[in-house]
């Protein structure tokens, strides 16, 4: 109660708060209680159990422990195969074709069209595998579960170890040999320049003083490159000119760029354990390898 200045008393209204607020303050109030209480009888509270030198315990069981070291066991034979054997009738040694329907995105999806229906519908020829190609970008699919050690150094030689991460490969018997090798664990293709140009931009960084820097501006294209091209690259049109037809500065280009870290398709891998001819998802893709750079984007 205040009065004014002629001395007359008058009456303030307080401001109500809801009962609710109350509430939850009073709940805020006896958590905190609680939790200085437990801070005073064990000053280490739960660090002592989850902490980075006590790793917390793994229960594995015994058919999941038998099924890596199966699936081990059977890589092993098999990338043992194919360093002796090569892969025989498995991989085509000739350039393969297939032809590829392209139809407009004014085309709705689900609903039954004839084929004159659909008008820029259009049939055109695409490589189905990299026979040919100078040079090839190579996905990694998978992870280390039940993988064999001559992969996982063939892997990590590509500059490959973690799963959904890209490199750019140029293509000779030696790279297609270890490829085959390790082709359970990876997908591959020969690029357009188009999903070059996208790789670049979006997902593209650069390796400065051995950190992970974004190619944003042309200035550290030149301060990464010029160096080791003799100034033949100082720009990101040089880069992908050098990246489609790989001459002599390609290997010191490839080490300049940090491996492309790619987000995981919109679907999951359902069927990796299947060769991409098969239905599944790793092996060679050849110029289709560009749907699955734009759904990793």
């Amino acid at each position: 109660m205040t009065s004014d200045a002629a001395g007359n008393p008058e009456t303030t209204s307080l401001q109500l708060v809801p009962e609710t607020v109350l509430r939850k303050k009073h709940d805020m109030d006896e958590m905190k209680a609680r939790r200085a209480a437990q801070s005073i009888l064990n000053p280490r509270g739960n660090r002592k159990v989850f902490n980075q030198k006590t790793k917390a315990i793994r229960i594995h069981k015994p058919e999941s422990i038998l099924s890596m070291a199966r699936s081990r066991r059977n890589h092993a034979i098999r990338s043992r195969r194919v360093k002796k054997k090569g892969m025989q009738k498995r991989a085509s040694n000739k350039k393969e074709m297939k032809t590829k329907t392209f139809i407009p995105d004014g085309a709705e999806e689900g609903v039954q069209m004839e084929d004159s229906v659909i008008e820029g519908k259009k049939d055109v020829k695409i490589a189905s595998n990299s026979v040919g190609a100078k040079m090839v970008f190579c996905i990694r699919i998978r992870d280390n579960i039940g993988m064999p050690t001559d992969v996982r150094r063939v892997l990590h030689s590509f500059r490959l170890k973690n799963q959904n991460e890209g490199v750019f490969l140029q293509y000779n018997d030696t790279t297609r040999k270890a490829l085959h090798t390790v082709e359970p664990w990876v997908t591959y293709g020969k690029p357009s320049k188009s999903s070059v140009s996208d790789l670049l931009k979006r997902r593209g960084h650069l390796k400065l003083d051995g950190e992970r820097v974004p190619m944003s501006d042309n200035t550290l294209v030149e301060k990464a490159m010029s160096d080791y091209t003799d100034g033949a690259v100082i720009c990101v049109q040089d880069l992908e000119y050098e990246l489609l037809m790989p001459g002599e500065y390609f290997s010191k280009i490839n080490k300049s760029l940090w491996p492309f870290c790619l987000a995981a398709p919109r679907s999951k891998f359902q069927k990796r354990k299947l060769n991409f001819k098969d239905g599944g998802d790793y092996g060679d893709r050849g110029e289709e390898i560009d749907d699955l750079i734009q759904q990793m984007l």
